[in-house]
């Protein structure tokens, strides 16, 4: 069975696709699954991160891929790579228009990360509007979210009524997540981080969603 792809999509830069990326990525290969991360964004983020791993330690990126590509190349990069991939995980740019359109087509899944403000949940929208377009799901998550505060409150709510699930899981707003980015690493694998919870659950709904194990 070909391995299933997961996009990462955000109109707004700064939104946290690259950390979701990651740290979803690590959930499926903690789990025994063998995962590709793909990078579209020319900032090359992802790849910073995973050559940096690779050089600390190359045995983490054991059952491991990563590859580039252009927009319009990453029909081919998928087909491929989902041949020995489980889950194939694409980090996209910061855009939402016709460049974005070839990654919505090859993913099983949406997924689109909002930081708690409302410039960032404004974004949301076209993102969606353009993978109903495709015909694909779409799962928002709540990225950065700070517990007890009348913003955070207020764009929990907000996201509800949007025309796509919010995850039940949500990624708080930790240093944790910055610190195992520059070195390398996910956030749980972080000695006694609270992050290792949270992103359990949230690895838990994307694979409901998925139908993988």
């Amino acid at each position: 069975m070909p391995g299933r792809v997961i996009t990462i999509a955000q109109q707004k830069g700064g939104s946290g696709k690259t950390t979701l990326a990651v740290n979803v990525g690590l959930g499926f290969r903690a789990r025994g699954l063998r995962v590709a991360f793909v990078d579209l964004d020319p900032q090359g983020s992802l790849g910073r991160w995973f050559m940096t791993r690779m050089e600390r330690d190359p045995e983490a990126c054991e059952g491991m891929e990563f590859a580039t590509s252009s927009a319009w190349g990453i029909s081919y990069e998928c087909r491929k790579l989902t041949e020995n991939a489980d889950i194939v995980i694409v980090d996209t740019p910061p855009k939402a228009d016709s460049d974005l359109r070839p990654a919505l087509r090859v993913a099983d899944l949406v997924l689109v990360p909002v930081a708690v403000s409302h410039v960032d949940l404004w974004a949301t929208e076209s993102v969606l509007d353009l993978a109903e377009r495709e015909g694909k799901a779409a799962l928002v998550v709540l990225n950065r979210t700070r517990t007890g505060t009348r913003l955070g409150a207020e764009i929990a709510q907000a996201a509800e009524a949007l025309d796509a699930p919010l995850a039940r899981a949500r990624l708080a707003n930790r240093v944790g997540y910055a610190e195992a980015m520059g070195g390398g690493r996910g956030a749980a694998e972080l000695a006694r981080t609270p992050a290792r919870d949270e992103l359990s659950a949230l690895v838990d709904e994307i694979a409901q969603m998925l139908e993988t194990p």
